[in-house]
């Protein structure tokens, strides 16, 4: 069995750290930044299980639903703008789709870190479609939430019989933010799953790790990635919590069974 050089994994740790954090890193002063460039940087990010983008939303999501200081987040964000990763205008979904799962104020916290970083690099900013242009049917936007719904969780909408479901996730959630153009199904996905691990809340993390898997947004070997990708700024034991939905599952997707056993 080779051995593995000390030296050729700091070597790589810097040399990933200089692309991703889109500045080169100062030498190590203590051990915590040593391992940050000898271990993340050389061993997680360089895993090939879970492409680059993927791993930049997980990465600033959890950053800041943990509070990450803003040199932290502020350079995942300048790499992924630098090497085209992630469109302002991404970000900007990103932070919305954050707010919801992770609570608004952690949105504004992203959204703020986003145009700081843009004003930095002289990025214009960039419009937006507004959440509703024109008058609607409230019957529809229900309907229409509702459909989708089952289309981004994989089994039907609960009925709108409480403000939480009727004013929040049918009509708002679904009826609104997973429908907008700005970003991809697979990358909000990405988001949700760190704003319900960091809530540690069972039934959100089992049903949305069920969707994921169960939807064709993310492969068993991807959301295996995922949970150790989360853990660097989630921490392990939250991460323990989504390890366990992913086994759990992975297994009922994989067998066709509905997240849980109908009564």
């Amino acid at each position: 069995m080779s051995l593995l050089n000390p030296a050729e994994r700091t070597r790589i740790g810097v040399q990933q750290q200089t692309q991703l954090l889109g500045a080169p890193p100062r030498e190590p002063r203590t051990l915590l930044e040593s391992s940050w460039r000898d271990y993340v940087f050389a061993e997680v990010w360089t895993r090939p299980g879970l492409d680059r983008r993927s791993r930049y939303i997980i990465s600033i999501s959890s950053a800041v639903c943990e509070g990450g200081r803003p040199d932290v987040v502020d350079g995942y964000i300048r790499g992924a703008l630098q090497l085209g990763e992630i469109t302002l205008t991404e970000f900007r979904e990103t932070a919305l789709q954050l707010a919801v799962y992770g609570g608004w104020s952690r949105g504004v916290a992203l959204d703020t870190a986003v145009t700081r970083v843009a004003n930095d690099l002289g990025l214009p900013n960039t419009d937006y479609a507004p959440i509703r242009e024109q008058p609607w049917d409230p019957k529809q936007r229900i309907s229409e939430g509702s459909a989708n719904f089952k289309s981004v969780m994989v089994f039907p909408a609960p009925p709108p019989v409480t403000p939480y479901f009727d004013g929040g996730i049918i009509n708002f959630v679904f009826g609104e933010v997973w429908m907008r153009p700005g970003l991809d199904q697979r990358a909000r996905r990405w988001v949700t799953l760190v704003g319900v691990a960091d809530s540690s809340a069972s039934t959100p993390i089992r049903t949305h790790t069920y969707a994921a898997m169960a939807s064709g947004n993310a492969t068993m070997q991807e959301m295996q990635e995922f949970v150790l990708q989360y853990a660097i700024h989630g921490s392990w034991p939250k991460a323990s919590v989504m390890q366990a939905a992913v086994l759990e599952m992975g297994e009922r997707v994989k067998k066709g069974l509905p997240y849980e056993e109908r009564k």
